[in-house]
């Protein structure tokens, strides 16, 4: 009786237990978990054969089913997937390099579209962490961008050959050294590290403390959501950079995706490095180089009007989106960037606001505000550009043409061709010495030429000057230097150098004496004797 009693205890528990675990296998949700279980063994796994990229592509590739993301906040999964669409519609425009191979390879696809791997589950967990753990390379900050190991390492390079070299991955940037952060935005942080002690790069990615992220995280409590939304920005300006080849934008080096901070396939751009421009600085140099940042730009915007992918226009433009590699500028941040023309019923809805002055431009026949991208772009570089680099110290003779051009792009009389076409008129004025043939005159002093001797010491400042310990400038002719000298009080002397500038013209040192003259076999001198 005793032992029955136990059978039939046992019995009904073992019926209570497997009752139990049929509802949780049933109820609703909980295959979502299971998932969520796989989700992180396939990641355990990944982690485990990081050495076979290959395999771990192909599992990649199957978990790609869906890019319709599925985050438990309406608004937030319409901005994610707007942004998702507009990556998607600059990729499909084609670029004369994607015959070659497309480095944009059904991977970074998948790594799009991986937020519609994941559930309501795993958003909240890193919530914590990211407001109290902001990016920090130098303050041994526990959020690393750039681990010892990437999770994975995918062969992004499909084009290895010597007239393509290869893209840089994960493993170019497992050990660089010298980083160093150079700011942030909205949106990024941009660092600089040099690889292989001899290459110096810009490294980008999303700021976790930055005011996106943050804000995003305060409102909806999702980090991985908010970064995903983040990250569309570096991956669109990704694209961009290459789908529009161009001297005066800046060259994307590689990618590189990988895990941190809980949240998986963080991204890392890396693009060329430039140096920033400080406007502060542009305008203590001479003018020709101010003018020569002025024909980039121009150029540049030239170019963007006329893109394989329609006209854009760079939405953030202020100078802080520029960098000067070599001298030239370059633009480096095109996240802001845009394609899209306004759409219009009438002129009025053409309106162009700026803080000084407005404009409405035409509404064309097919609806859109004609050429609003392109003059949008061309009153922001005549305002923060132009006024300010242009017409000071420039040649008295270029000086009227100089006002042309400043006051007809102010007043959006010009387009980018006609702006273009002046410039470059400007440009072989300047490199041909043409604006000085209503300003030479016989020199009033008379000068000893002296080969073979330069002048050591008595310097002088004068500005602009290549040389703030001294007055060097530029000059198109030893006409135009006696000129120079002649204007200048202090001058008694002047040295020619064997270094020109972008334009051909030769770099002089202006003297204030010659007592300090001594035997240069390179140099000639010329002291002024009289007058």
């Amino acid at each position: 009786m005793k032992r029955r009693k136990i059978a039939v205890a046992a019995g009904f528990c073992f019926s209570f237990f497997l009752g139990t675990l049929m509802n949780l296998l049933f109820i609703p949700g909980f295959e979502h978990h299971q998932s969520n279980r796989v989700h992180r063994s396939d990641q355990e796994e990944e982690h485990a054969d990081h050495l076979q990229p290959r395999a771990a592509e192909r599992r990649v590739h199957r978990d790609s089913v869906s890019a319709e993301p599925r985050s438990s906040h309406p608004d937030l999964a319409r901005q994610i997937h707007e942004r998702y669409n507009e990556v998607v519609r600059y990729r499909q425009h084609r670029a004369p390099w994607s015959e070659a191979g497309n480095p944009l390879r059904p991977l970074e696809r998948r790594r799009l579209m991986d937020l519609a791997q994941r559930g309501s589950s795993e958003q909240l967990k890193a919530a914590e962490m990211m407001n109290s753990r902001p990016v920090d390379f130098n303050h041994g900050s526990s959020f690393s961008p750039l681990p010892a190991k990437a999770k994975l390492d995918f062969d992004i390079n499909l084009n290895r050959n010597m007239h393509n070299p290869s893209l840089m991955g994960c493993s170019d940037i497992d050990n660089v050294t010298n980083v160093q952060y150079l700011g942030s935005g909205y949106t990024k942080a941009v660092y600089k590290a040099t690889i292989n002690e001899t290459f110096s790069v810009a490294l980008k990615s999303v700021d976790f403390g930055g005011h996106d992220m943050e804000n995003c995280v305060k409102k909806y409590a999702s980090p991985e959501d908010c970064y995903r939304l983040a990250s569309y920005k570096i991956v669109k300006e990704m694209t961009l950079l290459q789908r529009l080849q161009h001297p005066h934008i800046i060259k994307l080096h590689g990618y590189c995706y990988q895990d941190s901070n809980d949240i998986t396939d963080t991204l890392t751009a890396i693009t060329e490095l430039g140096n920033p421009l400080e406007m502060i600085q542009l305008l203590q140099t001479s003018w020709e180089e101010r003018f020569r940042i002025c024909l980039s730009l121009v150029r540049l915007l030239h170019y963007l009007a006329h893109s394989p992918l329609g006209s854009i226009t760079l939405l953030d433009f202020r100078p802080r989106q520029f960098v000067i590699v070599d001298g030239e500028l370059k633009v480096t941040d095109l996240d802001d960037a845009s394609a899209d023309e306004a759409p219009c019923s009438s002129s009025a809805d053409c309106f162009m606001e700026f803080p000084a002055r407005n404009f409405t431009l035409h509404c064309s026949s097919q609806g859109l505000c004609q050429s609003i991208n392109e003059k949008r772009n061309l009153y922001n570089a005549y305002r923060f550009f132009f006024t300010y680099l242009l017409p000071h110290s420039a040649p008295t003779a270029l000086r009227p043409l100089l006002d042309t051009i400043v006051n007809s792009t102010g007043e959006l009389r010009w387009g980018i061709d006609e702006t273009l076409s002046e410039l470059e008129k400007l440009l072989h004025l300047y490199s041909n010495g043409l604006y000085l043939q209503n300003t030479t005159q016989a020199p009033r002093a008379e000068y000893k030429r002296v080969v073979g001797a330069s002048i050591a010491g008595d310097n002088y400042r004068c500005w602009p000057s290549y040389n703030h310990e001294g007055c060097l400038l530029s000059v198109f002719s030893i006409q135009e230097a006696m000129d120079v000298c002649e204007s200048h009080g202090q001058c008694h002397a002047f040295v020619l150098t064997n270094q020109t500038t972008w334009t051909g013209h030769q770099l002089i040192f202006f003297k204030a004496g010659t007592a300090s003259l001594v035997p240069d076999p390179d140099k000639v001198t010329f002291l002024r004797v009289t007058g």
